[in-house]
C-alpha cells in the first residue's frame, strides 16, 4: 500500500495516530514481558513490532522510529528492567532501520511478511552483537544462529498481522487518520478492495454536487 502525504507531520490525526499505535506497542511490550523467555536468554516473539511495522507502512519511517523510542523507554522503566535499554533501543532502530530501507527501494516487489522476517532477523542479531560487546561474552556468538532462527519465526507472525490488520481496516481509517490523499493498490490490499472505495468516493461527490446545484 502505497500512500501519498498531504498535511505536515505534527497535523492533530497523525500525533493521535501515532500516539495510539505506541500506547497499544507499549501494552504488548509490558504483556510480553511478564512470560519466560522462549528457548534462549532474552528470547521473544516480539509481538509489539507489530505496531512499529503497522506505523512505518501506514505513517512513515519518522514515526516508526519514535514509536520505538518511547515504547522501549516507556517499557523498561514500567517494568524495572532499565538495563535492558541499550539492547532493546538498539536492537529496535535496526529494525525499524531495516525495515525502512526495504520499504522504500524493494516493497512491494516483495510482500509485508519478507520485511517483517528480515527486520526481525536483524532486530535479534543486532540485540546479540550488543549484548556481546557490553558484557564482553563472545560465547554468545555461538546463539546467533538460534536467535535467526526464532527472528524468522517472530517475523512470519508479526508480518501476516500487519497483512491482515492493512487487509481487514477500511483504506479510509488509514486515509482519514494518517492525512494522506491517495493510495495505489499493492499487496496489502486488493484491487477490488481499491476499485470499490474509489468508486463509492467518486459517488458521494457526485451526490454533493448535484445537491449543490439544487
Amino acid at each position: 500500500m502505497k500512500l501519498q502525504r498531504r498535511n505536515s507531520f505534527f497535523s492533530a490525526r497523525r500525533i493521535a495516530t501515532l500516539s495510539v499505535l505506541t500506547a497499544m506497542g507499549l501494552i504488548m511490550f509490558m504483556v510480553e514481558s511478564l512470560f519466560p523467555p522462549l528457548f534462549l536468554p532474552g528470547a521473544k516473539m516480539g509481538l509489539s513490532n507489530i505496531f512499529s511495522l503497522l506505523a512505518l507502512f501506514v505513517l512513515g519511517p519518522t514515526e516508526a522510529f519514535i514509536l520505538v523510542i518511547v515504547r522501549t523507554t516507556l517499557g523498561s522503566v514500567f517494568t524495572g528492567n532499565i538495563s535492558t535499554l541499550m539492547y532493546s533501543m538498539t536492537a529496535g532502530l535496526v529494525s525499524v532501520a531495516v525495515s525502512s530501507v526495504l520499504v522504500e527501494f524493494v516493497y512491494p516487489r516483495v510482500s509485508i511478511v519478507a520485511v517483517s522476517v528480515v527486520a526481525a532477523v536483524m532486530h535479534n542479531v543486532a540485540q546479540n552483537v550488543v549484548f556481546c560487546l557490553v558484557s564482553d561474552t563472545s560465547e554468545m556468538f555461538a546463539y546467533m544462529p538460534w536467535l535467526a532462527l526464532i527472528g524468522v519465526v517472530a517475523g512470519l507472525i508479526v508480518g501476516f498481522a500487519v497483512w491482515f490488520i492493512l487487509r481487514a481496516v477500511p483504506p479510509k481509517v488509514f486515509l482519514g487518520a494518517s492525512d494522506f490523499d491517495g493510495f495505489e493498490a499493492s499487496s496489502a490490499l486488493s484491487p477490488e478492495e481499491t476499485t470499490s472505495d474509489s468508486e463509492n468516493t467518486q459517488s458521494a461527490e457526485e451526490n454533493d454536487n448535484d445537491e449543490m446545484e439544487k
